[in-house]
């Protein structure tokens, strides 16, 4: 034990009770940054909170209070501005408005001499470190290339990057003087990165001749040209030879080139508040992706109260998520150096050179904090992995989990194979927000199968279909008080058109997540999926999650997908596509035993129609499954019109699905 926790085994909890599997000892609580907050609203504001029930309450009830408090708690450097929250609705609230700030101020403020800044390893084992004082040399050289190019506050810089440190040493450098950031990672085809650059009309694009995953090596110079043609206002290229130390490219300047450029001392561009900071995309998977954009304040003000309250992120900690640059995580990763973390970056595939990769990397880099996600877990578990038996996580104080529902399996997973005193911190939010709206709380324990909490400044609700909350109930998530880090526009969305559609058609007024959830008595937080790819069989509504949990604990299943299709006549069809484990055969003994499997988690009624396997589970680029395109296919809808190829990982996935459909029909 080391003074975080007490663990609590399945043996001595009876199962028809919410299971704690986790509990912060009085030391934990006490040392949290949470605690120091309370603290510190009771001396600076006279407020006093007994729970953080009461904390939350204040804090989403009050936004104006609880935003203009973390201001003057995380001592923003720059102008407050003349008002905190304006009263309008959302999506057109503003927020401190006059105020003047930098991001990057801030993550330079975190210097120090005494441990390194980012910890890089590459899946080949390559491992280096990059110091303070290396970071601000670079990002100063980039910057002054940049500045000598005439780009100026408001210019886009764009990134076709692996996770490597020249990545968010670019982000840095731009940010600096107030250029727009956005990336993909070079894993995305050349029509979904120009499905996404060409919206934001980039200036500079800095990329890789190629990059390695699984064991392969990926040239992309070709994929280069074609996406430096269809960038009109594309003026340089800078190119990192990261395959070929020898790559060059048509009309580019080299990343070696650029760092010959003198050293200085970081200048930062302080902008408004609502100045945007980086551009982020969606899915993309039924058309051109929405290019969402955050503003330099809220992203500031949420990642320091995220990363703060809620993964309890300290001075002198590493700080790890497996992340690509095309995903909301790697922004996320950089808001940990905002804490005084080290950042540790990994380019390469977790599964090299076995499922267990990441537990090697967390004890190699003494990882404080790892994030990964929900199907890594799970993946680990189905491959009978026990990390604590082969690696020394002894400074493993959090594992984080996003992308999607986290079953209850994969809770017990961790405790029992991962560590018992580690602090399992699921959360949920998305690119939307580039946050979590519930997440980990440091002084709650951690049910089975449950989020700890609502964030702090996030008014999150469950909706029945009257527009009321419920509690206990599966409802529509919502959130009916305005956050800064909600994206203040979609690039080129005139009149933010496609921004209300997108969160504000079923409830006006109120932001509609898309997500099913339920708010357990421990205020605890249980999401089933996706709600437009809910599964509505007479009347009755299915979480695909519940499919998902149950099918998971069938062993020769590698992964599955469920769909439901409203037929004539009220009738349904509900089949599950299932992609097994090598060597493993669908005949009758399995469908008998994947049918008693859910049938006996679940109801009758979650048992599907039909088990087909498939050689492959289509998923989004950034790693969801595609339920609801996959199921207007089935509808008789064309690939092209039920989604965009590009936006997914795995295209040929879709084979399958297109061939099944006139059958359907």
């Amino acid at each position: 034990m080391n003074g975080r926790s007490n663990y609590l085994p399945t043996s001595e909890i009876m199962e028809t009770e919410a299971r704690k599997l986790w509990v912060p000892s009085a030391e934990f609580k006490k040392k949290s940054n949470l605690t120091h907050f309370t603290e510190w609203l009771r001396q600076n504001r006279s407020l006093h909170f007994s729970s953080y029930n009461d904390l939350w309450q204040w804090s989403a009830t009050q936004p104006e209070e609880f935003w203009g408090s973390l201001w003057e708690y995380f001592e923003i450097i720059g102008t407050p501005g003349t008002t905190i929250m304006s009263d309008d609705p959302m999506p057109d609230t503003k927020w401190f408005e006059g105020a003047e700030l930098n991001f990057a101020e801030h993550v330079f403020r975190r210097r120090s001499d005494e441990r390194p800044a980012i910890v890089f390893k590459k899946e080949s084992g390559q491992k280096k470190e990059i110091s303070w004082e290396e970071l601000e040399a670079s990002c100063s050289r980039l910057r002054n290339y940049l500045a000598g190019l005439g780009l100026t506050s408001g210019d886009r810089v764009v990134a076709y990057l692996p996770n490597i440190p020249e990545a968010t040493i670019s982000f840095l450098s731009a940010n600096s003087m107030g250029c727009v950031w956005s990336s993909c990672s070079p894993d995305f085809g050349v029509s979904a990165v120009v499905d996404r650059f060409a919206q934001v009309e980039p200036r500079v694009l800095i990329c890789v001749d190629g990059y390695s995953y699984g064991g392969k090596d990926f040239d992309k110079k070709a994929a280069l040209r074609e996406i430096a043609e269809q960038l009109p206002t594309l003026e340089k290229i800078i190119l990192i030879p990261y395959l070929d130390p020898e790559a060059e490219l048509e009309q580019s300047v080299s990343w070696s080139e650029v760092m010959e450029q003198p050293a200085a001392p970081m200048q930062f561009e302080r902008v408004p508040f609502s100045h945007p900071i980086w551009i982020l995309y969606s899915s993309g998977t039924t058309g051109i992706p929405k290019a969402i954009t955050h503003c330099h304040g809220g992203v500031l003000l949420e990642l320091l109260k995220y990363l703060s309250f809620h993964n309890d992120v300290h001075p002198g900690e590493n700080f790890f998520w497996y992340t690509t640059t095309g995903w909301m995580m790697w922004n996320y990763v950089q808001g940990a150096l905002l804490c005084g973390a080290t950042i540790v970056l990994y380019d390469g595939s977790p599964a090299v050179p076995d499922t267990d990769a990441l537990w090697q990397l967390a004890e190699e880099c003494r990882i404080t904090h790892l994030g990964t996600s929900a199907g890594y877990i799970t993946a680990c578990m189905k491959g009978g992995f026990q990390p604590k038996e082969k690696y020394d996580l002894g400074g493993l104080v959090s594992i984080g989990s996003t992308g999607s529902p986290l079953p209850p399996e994969g809770f017990d997973w961790v405790y029992e194979q991962v560590g018992k005193d580690v602090w399992l911190t699921s959360m949920s939010g998305g690119t939307d927000v580039c946050s979590a709206f519930v997440g980990g709380n440091p002084w709650w324990p951690v049910y089975l199968g449950e989020i700890q909490c609502r964030t702090l400044g996030c008014n999150l609700q469950a909706y029945n279909e009257q527009g009321q909350p419920v509690m206990d109930e599966v409802g529509e998530m919502v959130i009916t008080q305005p956050m800064p880090s909600m994206p203040v526009f979609f690039w080129n969305d005139t009149g933010k058109e496609r921004y209300r559609a997108s969160y504000f058609e079923m409830f006006p007024g109120i932001w509609r997540h898309g997500d099913w959830i339920r708010i357990t008595p421990r205020d605890g937080i249980v999401i089933y999926g996706r709600s437009d790819a809910t599964l509505n069989r007479g009347g009755i509504r299915i979480g695909t999650s519940e499919i998902y949990r149950a099918v998971n604990k069938v062993e020769e299943v590698a992964d599955s997908l469920i769909i439901c299709l409203e037929k004539s006549e009220g009738e349904f069809y509900m089949p599950l596509f299932v992609q097994l484990k090598p060597g493993m055969v669908l005949d009758d003994n399995l469908v008998k035993k994947i049918n008693k499997t859910i049938r006996e988690a679940y109801t009758p009624r979650h048992v599907p129609d039909e088990i087909l396997e498939v050689s492959d589970i289509p998923y989004t680029i950034s790693g969801k499954k595609t339920e609801a395109p996959v199921k207007k296919i089935l509808m008789g809808k064309s690939p092209e019109e039920a989604i965009k190829k590009d936006a997914l990982r795995n295209p040929s996935s879709l084979d399958f699905f297109v061939k099944l459909a006139p059958k359907l029909n």
